[in-house]
């Protein structure tokens, strides 16, 4: 068969223009595509919800690949593990209450399944504003990764979603633009984003889970997000809470939908 390099060229531009636009409007738009958001986005659109995810780096899964310290090995607990048999995620029961993954294994298995389930991902995108509207917040603005990096004074393009997820882990990049570009008082002890202690494995699951909830009309956070915006802990390579909280926030935000 002859190939033809501009037939090759329009391929990817159609079909990724197809992609984008029927994005443009959705349920659910997540920002961030580690382990919380991906898992967020697998369980809403396992329920025929419509769902994009951003991502600004070009590799999906966020801190998991490196596992701890480029160990590629992630650490669950008995009730994350649940999380990772649903998925069909290898694990390996390290000693009672722990468990073991594969980081590349966990991290491709959520970015396929997620994929498969019917949410939309797009990688080397970042959002940087929010569309609010009445006190609510209706909306991402996006624009190239690239742009951004290089500081190009380029205009981004909006996304309308009825509901968003910041899961953009320590940064918390959504609350922070909230804060700082509509002057409001985000659901926290000070109205503001207060950061995250140092690492404490054993209270930073818990307040993980805790802490996923919305945080401003229209917007939740999951995972590391979670704990950042309301001043918890860090957990380091634990994973559990990151896959539990995804979890839940897709329950709260179908229970909303609803």
């Amino acid at each position: 068969m002859k190939l033809d390099e501009t037939i090759i060229t329009k391929a990817i531009v159609d079909r990724y223009t197809e992609k984008l636009k029927d994005a443009i409007s959705v349920d659910v738009a997540i920002v961030g595509g580690g382990p919380a958001g991906l898992v967020a986005a697998y369980h809403l659109a396992r329920k025929k919800k419509k769902v994009v995810l951003f991502e600004r780096k070009l590799s999906i899964g966020g801190g998991m690949w490196g596992g701890g310290m480029m160990f590629n090995e992630i650490v669950v607990q008995e009730e994350g593990k649940r999380v990772l048999d649903e998925l069909s995620i290898s694990s390996r029961k390290y000693q009672k209450g722990y468990y073991t993954a594969d980081s590349v294994e966990a991290a491709s298995t959520l970015c396929s399944s997620a994929v498969k389930a019917g949410a939309r991902i797009f990688n080397l995108m970042s959002v940087e504003d929010v569309m609010v509207r009445e006190g609510k917040v209706i909306g991402v603005v996006i624009n190239w990764t690239a742009v951004e990096m290089a500081q190009l004074h380029v205009d981004p393009l909006c996304v309308q979603a009825k509901y968003v997820v910041d899961a953009t882990g320590h940064a918390t990049e959504v609350a922070k633009v909230i804060e700082r570009k509509v002057g409001a008082h985000l659901f926290t002890e000070t109205g503001r984003v207060i950061g995250e202690k140092s690492l404490w494995a054993e209270v930073s699951e818990e307040t993980t889970l805790e802490n996923t909830k919305e945080i401003y009309p229209g917007v939740f956070v999951t995972g590391m997000a979670a704990n950042a915006t309301f001043g918890s802990y860090r957990m380091g390579p634990i994973f559990g809470g990151m896959l539990l909280s995804g979890e839940k926030v897709a329950k709260l935000i179908l229970k909303q939908l609803k």
